[in-house]
């Protein structure tokens, strides 16, 4: 088939257009930026165009577009001019998933990881919404087997598509309610659907949601299971060992006990697939984290980690991994850099927001990342007055430091320590330089 995806920079949309193109479908798309990944296409040799151009859309067999493209997009209503399937990318992950045996992992957070650590661990395809740095991409194919590791997305309830065999889910907590109405009982019952879709269930058996449910399920229970976690650097690459039940002890890349929790999962997971424990602790050790998850850019005079946490329990989780890191790198410094993901998600959870930087000796706040919301006044030098935040327009990599820089003047330098940058915008860009 010839296909056409709109947004095919984007880290869910690039990973399916990978997926076809290494299927022998031909692949073409757009995107409003270029990055890396449209790069990626057209090094593939695909006809990538940066915007969006009518023109492009001749005589493809489907059209698959992001959440975020409008019926009014141009290559959309011109698709559907010329009689063009077009499909959102949540309805084309049935023809996708449909011919394989799913390992599906969902969950508010940790999904990414758990599922690059499945990937590490299982044999057969992978999609996922990271680049796992194992695999040196969001995608892995595989003709070996039917078996394909991907990471679902309950955010607009695609997950549902999933047509899991073996659903994973780490943890229900309330995330994306805007999709969901803003009705908790709506987003559980969208997580109640994915489980029974599903012949086997692994999940997080101390999940408060999870936790009440009557289901036959694969139950990890963390406080019961994991025993004698220890943070440990291993060629100066972060690492936790931790003990699982009978099955001896583990080391996966990482800090953190939610780490060990991601990974007991996938090992119930692929211990149900029939795998050998011993097979599962040797691949276990070949995982080497995601690009963007406490993803250490720079180890020189100053250590510079890019963090896409952008929800205060993920940010309160990596930010205690990296008082331990610090800790053992004999480091005494942390200077926080801070961008809004969405006002809604910001209001929603201000209460979490302002109690999950503790132990930071420098906060700064950049602005609000709005991902096309419209602007709503919040007053972080009140609400986060106890940080003594500092606020700019955005920050610059020279080499092993940080420019904090407000209306494009460098107004200081951060040269020490370790720098933490958390959110889900372009702060990864600015900390990696790259724009």
């Amino acid at each position: 088939m010839k296909i056409h995806f709109i947004g095919i920079g984007g880290i869910g949309i690039s990973a399916l257009a990978k997926f076809m193109l290494a299927k022998g479908h031909t692949v073409s798309g757009s995107d409003m930026k270029a990055s890396l990944m449209t790069q990626y296409f057209i090094d593939q040799g695909c006809d990538v165009n940066i915007g969006h151009d009518a023109s492009r859309v001749i005589d493809q067999d489907l059209v698959v577009y992001s959440a975020v493209v409008k019926p009014s997009n141009v290559e959309r209503s011109r698709a559907e001019e010329l009689g063009i399937e077009c499909l959102c990318r949540r309805d084309f992950l049935k023809k996708v998933v449909a011919d394989h045996e799913v390992y599906a992992v969902c969950g508010a957070h940790g999904k990414s990881t758990t599922t690059a650590i499945l990937a590490s661990i299982m044999s057969g395809s992978a999609l996922i919404g990271a680049e796992s740095k194992s695999i040196g991409s969001n995608m892995r194919y595989s003709s070996e087997n039917n078996r394909l590791l991907f990471e679902a997305d309950e955010s607009d309830s695609s997950f549902l598509n999933a047509n899991a065999h073996v659903a994973i889910v780490t943890n229900a907590e309330p995330e994306h309610m805007e999709f969901y109405g803003h009705d908790e009982e709506k987003f559980y019952d969208a997580y109640r659907a994915f489980l029974n879709n599903a012949p086997i269930r692994v999940v997080n058996a101390e999940d408060p949601f999870l936790a009440t449910l009557d289901i036959e399920a694969i139950r990890l229970y963390p406080s019961k299971d994991l025993a004698n976690i220890e943070f440990i650097l291993i060629e100066d690459e972060p690492h936790t060992s931790f003990d699982f039940k009978e099955h001896g002890n583990f080391v996966v890349w990482g800090f953190g006990e939610h780490i060990a929790i991601d990974a007991a999962l996938a090992i119930l997971a692929a211990l149900n697939s029939g795998m050998d424990i011993h097979e599962i602790r040797n691949n276990l050790k070949t995982y080497q984290g995601i690009k963007k998850r406490f993803d250490i850019i720079s180890k020189n005079s100053t250590v510079l980690i890019d963090d896409y946490g952008h929800h205060p329990t993920e940010i309160k989780a990596t930010f205690e991994s990296i008082v331990a890191y610090a800790k053992l790198k004999g480091i005494d410094k942390i200077t926080t850099i801070w961008q809004p993901h969405k006002y809604s998600r910001t209001i929603d959870n201000l209460e979490g927001f302002q109690g999950c930087f503790e132990g930071t000796h420098e906060l700064v706040i950049l602005p609000v990342w709005s991902a096309g919301e419209s602007k709503v006044d919040i007053d972080f030098e009140k609400l986060f007055a106890q940080y003594r935040p500092q606020f700019v327009d955005h920050v610059k990599r020279d080499n092993t430091y940080l420019n904090l820089c407000k209306d494009d003047e460098v107004v200081s330098t951060i040269d020490q320590g370790l720098i933490v940058g958390f959110g889900a915008g372009d702060i990864t860009y600015q900390m990696r330089g790259e724009m």
